[in-house]
């Protein structure tokens, strides 16, 4: 009776549009008021769930990549991408593809790529000729590449959850993540050519080069995070305060495009995404504690075991249920929620992992682009000024594309597994 109560009034709080963050804490609040327990073990178990070192990285990764968008590196790293790729058949569309590549090494999270590239490449590309539907799409599905490339929020979240280095967790994103910007790149060149849609002509390796020499500083801050990590010189959270006293340097003294009177509002701006962020990791904690007392883990695991113990057909039921549940829940909540039990299982059969972890995050970043949900589709839908409708249908052939990309990492591990294991041994 007590776990009806639980996901019921979940169910409610998510049908009536309310934030993530809250449904997840109403709903535990419930269940802790019908089981006649203390309600001072909400605090109790947020905090726990919060007291983990490795967090303190987000604020960083999000104060650095706050920086470098306001210190000039969006127009930087577009024009870059558009004089290396802008003079092919669609070629915004793939400039816009490959920045979100660039960009999100930065960023690390999709909805800011989606918001900045966005804000600048889909009026581009309307006015370029391309239709607003696929404008909208393909930076939409472009921007699920910036949290698979490192660094990676939610892979930080994965780390914290499950002892797995973040080193390696955002190695292990390399490939997968290059993958899916080439994969999308091929759609959207193929959908261009049959479309008929605009190109520029080709402005020169002289423009490549002063483009590139633009962009060297942003590119390197990738760089820099990963040698960070892997050196053993700095944790990740020592790694992202380095790596915001680099974009704040860069902006303001390298680019000079970072006004010194705005970096107070930065930081405050930065500190109130963190803090959402964390309040969503508390209560999804106490969440999370709740299942794990009334052995709803164990009986998911139970029951996937008893219809089959094959490895390859667990990874497909794994990939069906997070595909679903990505399409109804934030991607932070719905890790902490159901990684822990979908680990166990996947352990039970012999899945590594690190393939694992990040095959399910590569699951959930798919469904910011999915319906009814999808934070991406809202965000460059709105940008467009058009109706979701129309940018769901164009998103298809990139979702499509995605999904293939997501079925080869799943059944192919090395994709995941071989650069962590060839750079940190």
């Amino acid at each position: 009776m007590d776990v009806a109560i639980l996901f019921s009034v979940f169910v409610a709080g998510l049908a009536l549009g309310i934030p993530v963050a809250i449904t997840l804490g109403l709903s535990s609040l419930a269940y802790l008021l019908f089981a006649e327990m203390p309600p001072v073990v909400m605090p109790q178990k947020m905090y726990a769930g919060m007291d983990v070192f490795v967090l303190l990285s987000i604020p960083g990764f999000i104060l650095a990549g706050n920086l470098m968008n306001q210190g000039g590196i969006t127009q930087r790293i577009i024009r870059f991408a558009n004089a290396i790729v802008g003079w092919i058949r669609g070629g915004l569309g793939l400039t816009n593809i490959s920045a979100s590549m660039l960009f999100g090494g930065i960023t690390g999270t999709a909805v800011a790529d989606a918001a900045s590239l966005g804000g600048v490449l889909i009026p581009g590309m309307k006015k370029a000729g391309y239709p607003a539907d696929f404008s909208a799409a393909v930076t939409a599905a472009s921007s699920t590449v910036g949290p698979i490339i490192p660094p990676s929020v939610p892979m930080i979240i994965v780390g914290a959850l499950s002892g797995i280095s973040v080193g390696k967790m955002f190695l292990a994103g390399a490939i997968p993540g290059i993958l899916m910007g080439v994969a999308m790149m091929v759609t959207c060149y193929v959908i261009s050519v049959r479309r008929g849609y605009p190109h520029q002509p080709w402005q020169g390796w002289g423009e490549v080069a002063r483009s590139f020499g633009g962009a060297i500083w942003a590119i390197a801050m990738t760089f820099l995070i990963i040698y960070g990590l892997l050196s053993g010189y700095a944790t990740p959270t020592e790694t992202a305060v380095v790596a915001s006293v680099y974009a704040f340097i860069v902006g303001a003294f390298i680019y000079r495009e970072l006004p010194l009177r705005k970096v107070p509002g930065i930081i405050a701006d930065s500190a109130v995404s963190a803090a959402g962020i964390l309040a969503l990791v508390g209560f999804a904690n106490v969440f999370g504690w709740i299942l794990v007392s009334e052995r709803i883990p164990q009986a998911i695991a139970d029951s996937v075991l008893s219809v089959t113990e094959n490895r390859l057909l667990v990874i497909l039921l794994i990939n069906i249920l997070l595909l679903f549940v990505g399409m109804f829940m934030e991607t932070i909540a719905a890790l902490i929620i159901l990684f822990v039990p979908l680990l166990s299982l996947s352990n039970a059969v012999g899945i590594d992992p690190l393939h694992f972890a990040t095959f399910a995050v590569l699951n959930l970043m798919i469904g910011l682009t999915t319906p009814p949900v999808g934070v991406c589709l809202f965000v460059c839908a709105n940008i467009a000024r058009l109706p979701l409708a129309p940018v769901v249908r164009a998103i298809l052939p990139f979702l499509l594309t995605n999904i293939l990309v997501l079925l080869a990492v799943s059944f192919f591990p090395p994709l995941a597994t071989w650069l962590p294991s060839v750079l940190t041994n």
